[in-house]
């Protein structure tokens, strides 16, 4: 059922992918009602789910447009899985703005093959990053798959290579006007927040515990999956399937290197990893297989959802 429903896309999937998250956010509302001690905090909670709501449209758009998976909504299923996994990034509002901004940082990356407007693009991506890095500095790891489209793309220009400093500059500019106006030192927001952490005790129940290595499991099968699919892709293809994979790691390096470490860290990792689960699945012979998978993964996800209510 899952596997015909997703198979293709369909304005149906869109309402159901929002419904659903719409009903999880409201469950994860009700387990804690500070949120209706002030307006200030109801217009946030409402900000961060249609945030969360933009971030889903932005995940199909860039997968569809790149053509990232073959006109299916695996990439979607796999995406709203994730957040229902780790359903702690619900009730962190930063990291779900940060992961937004890189949302559309990526979307800029992965048509710089096009080679259509490649300055515009390059600095809008840097710009989105360096946005995103306020709300979570180790964000600006992304930079490192920015270079790496440039270099795979558009190297032979060396005034690319500049342009993400031009964006460097005018979001120090900004954000240092803002601190003018505010009580926040430029100098020492850095130092807070530029903080390397390894410590990875921070485990509130066994639930989170499990879901992390369920995660785990999942995407060390689809991304060695992938890698060892590529012998098998045509060579003009390589280059983006490798910045998937480039873009999954450095999601996985923010969450190694961030400091005060949760599960919703993981949030980077999500997109590319939908991507390749999308592939995986395509790749299935066996439509009981397709469905087995989906289900499973889905089953988990609400399972752990549930278990931490």
């Amino acid at each position: 059922m899952l596997t015909n429903l997703f198979s293709k896309s369909r304005p149906i999937n869109y309402f159901l992918i929002i419904t659903a998250l719409l009903f999880v956010y409201l469950i994860n509302l009700l387990t804690d009602f500070s949120w209706l001690t002030n307006n200030y905090s109801l217009v946030r909670q409402i900000g961060v789910f249609v945030t969360l709501g933009l971030t889903v449209f932005a995940v199909q758009f860039i997968t569809y447009k790149n053509g990232l998976a073959n006109g299916n909504f695996y990439t979607l299923f796999f995406y709203t899985a994730f957040l229902i996994l780790f359903s702690t990034i619900l009730d962190n509002g930063k990291v779900i703005l940060a992961n937004f901004f890189i949302l559309l940082a990526l979307r800029r990356i992965f048509s710089i093959h096009s080679l259509k407007d490649v300055k515009q693009k390059i600095f809008d991506a840097a710009f989105w990053i360096l946005i995103a890095s306020l709300f979570h500095f180790w964000s600006i790891l992304f930079v490192v798959l920015l270079y790496f489209a440039i270099l795979r793309f558009v190297s032979e220009d060396y005034r690319n290579w500049f342009i993400p400093f031009i964006a460097l500059f005018s979001v120090s500019i900004l954000f240092y006007t803002y601190t003018l106006y505010t009580d926040i030192s430029f100098v020492n927001y850095w130092q807070d927040h530029a903080v390397i952490s390894f410590d990875f005790s921070y485990f509130e129940n066994v639930y989170q515990n499990i879901a992390l290595a369920i995660f785990t499991s999942i995407a060390c099968l689809f991304a060695f999956s992938q890698v060892l699919e590529l012998r098998n892709l045509p060579i003009s293809s390589h280059a983006i399937y490798n910045k998937i994979l480039v873009c999954f790691l450095i999601g996985v390096a923010i969450y190694v290197l961030s400091d005060h470490k949760m599960n919703s860290l993981l949030v980077y990792t999500f997109f590319p990893l939908s991507i390749l689960g999308a592939n995986y699945i395509e790749r299935l012979a066996k439509n009981w297989m397709k469905e087995l998978t989906l289900v499973s993964v889905l089953g988990i996800s609400i399972w752990i959802f549930i278990t931490q209510l």
